[in-house]
């Protein structure tokens, strides 16, 4: 069989459809020079502006900004409200996944549908909700409030606010991952006798464990960087009900632009180690299902690619 001619590309369906190969190199190159473009107007740049001006005034100024007492008491809190829901939304991911995927029940469409509404309410909406439900004025509010309970603009709003806006991403990152698996695993496991809690833990969480992280890397995210639910239900009052975003907002408010983008700086290293963390994480993923489905090594297939294009010509 004859080479093509140079400069067509002779595609591999049965049509043969040739393609102009030097009109067809630019498309791609346009679109990764659009991406670049659009990554450093709306990523790179701004975040390469927020450590500027961290660090516009010197790494003191800079030291003193996040060392404030202010500031260590929102970084405390954000971080003790990360360590209260993130297992508490562990578990109801765990729980609501085997649920779904491993029973059959009434209701079922409806509850996935349940958790899904985290996406489609607006954070202030949650906000909003809690302060009705937790209000002085209403009955569970009023009953809370005669027994010397705080919720409203206390740490407790804080967390259920934080728990409500991040629950739905471990288990939208689990449901899928049991579905596709099945039921074949669990089934065997408990015909050889082993029982519902070594089922789960020798079989079901190490099938699961990289959908699971990937979901706790989301939800960690969200917490940290939750700002509208958290900003009605906190009251704002500093040193107590502040967290790191809320700081933020704090400070620019009152001109202190230094220190305000010093603590926006923390919360943007925590982004980056969470993007970080999340790459490594879809990597393993991919190494795992590509070891699942018995796929080729990635020299096997090229080789295999290679043979093929030679019988063909």
């Amino acid at each position: 069989m004859l080479p093509p001619p140079r400069g067509l590309v002779v595609g591999s369906g049965g049509g043969g459809l040739a393609v102009h190969g030097r009109k067809r190199s630019l498309v791609p190159f346009a679109l990764t020079c659009a991406a670049i473009l659009f990554m450093g107007l709306f990523l790179l740049i701004p975040l390469g502006a927020v450590f500027s001006y961290a660090f516009r005034e010197g790494v003191r100024a800079f030291w003193a900004s996040v060392s404030d007492k202010d500031a260590l008491s929102a970084i405390r809190l954000t971080f003790f409200v990360v360590c209260l829901t993130v297992p508490l939304n562990v578990l109801f991911g765990i729980c609501a996944a085997w649920n779904i995927c491993k029973f059959r029940f009434r209701g079922k469409n409806l509850l996935v549908t349940l958790i899904d509404l985290p996406f489609t309410v607006s954070p202030v909406i949650a906000g909003l909700i809690f302060v009705l439900i937790f209000n002085p004025a209403g009955k569970l509010g009023g009953w809370l409030v005669g027994r010397d309970i705080r919720v409203l603009f206390a740490v407790p709003s804080i967390v259920l606010a934080t728990a409500f806006v991040t629950f739905p991403f471990v288990a939208r990152e689990v449901i899928p991952l049991m579905q596709s698996q099945g039921t074949d695993d669990e089934e065997a496991a408990l015909m050889l006798g082993a029982g519902g809690w070594k089922t789960f833990t020798r079989v079901t969480l190490p099938n699961i464990r990289w959908g699971l992280l990937y979901g706790v890397i989301l939800c960690t995210a969200r917490a940290v960087g939750e700002f509208g639910a958290v900003s009605v239900v906190s009251g704002h009052i500093r040193g107590k009900t502040v967290t790191m975003p809320l700081q933020v907002e704090i400070l620019y408010n009152e001109y202190n632009f230094t220190a305000a983008f010093a603590v926006a700086s923390l919360l943007s290293l925590v982004s980056l180690l969470t993007l970080l963390a999340k790459k490594v994480t879809e990597r393993n993923r991919r190494i795992k299902k590509a070891s699942y489905y018995g796929q080729p090594k990635k020299e096997e297939r090229m080789d295999y690619v290679r043979d093929s294009d030679y019988r063909r010509q």
